[in-house]
């Protein structure tokens, strides 16, 4: 595999475990209002982001390659309010879409067909988090302060792990 291709996924396979670093964040915060659906919905995305790190580990060992682990930043821990916090997550996937879509730019520059097949699930996957996220942010602006209805609802959020 070409060098830079392979610090890239790497680099990717660390963001995510720092994806998941700022939602258990997010589910500590949003614990400590009582929030505990609002929390749920955030635990499940932190086992969603465990889930991407797995990915990109298998598939580095499995053409062959090393897995380097980077220390992880200390992510924001308060926010002004729920909303605002799943606007911050609605931003990250954002960023986190940017970064797999310049990995399939990369891989496609030098032909390596294999890692555009990998990709292609992160591509799918990155519309499906930001459409999930993006529909919280819309009901919470549609509920405003009354938010306990809505976390009821996000606590019945369950992980299903990728195939």
């Amino acid at each position: 595999m070409d060098k830079k291709l392979i610090e890239s996924l790497n680099s990717q396979m660390n963001f995510e475990l720092y994806s998941s670093y700022i939602y258990l964040s997010m589910a500590s915060y949003l614990k400590s209002l009582d929030l505990n659906g609002f929390a749920n919905w955030m635990d499940i995305q932190v086992k969603e982001e465990l889930a991407h790190v797995d990915k990109f580990y298998n598939f580095l060992h499995s053409r062959g390659e090393n897995v380097e682990f980077d220390a992880i930043p200390k992510p924001q821990h308060k926010w002004d309010s729920p909303l605002a916090v799943f606007e911050h997550a609605l931003e990250h996937e954002k960023i986190v879409t940017k970064r797999i879509n310049d990995l399939v730019d990369q891989s496609g520059k030098i032909s390596d067909h294999a890692t555009l097949n990998f990709l292609q699930w992160f591509v799918g996957e990155q519309v499906e988090e930001e459409e999930s996220v993006m529909s919280v942010v819309k009901q919470i602006k549609l509920v405003g302060d009354s938010l306990f209805l809505l976390d009821r609802e996000l606590g019945q959020r369950v992980f299903n792990p990728p195939v």
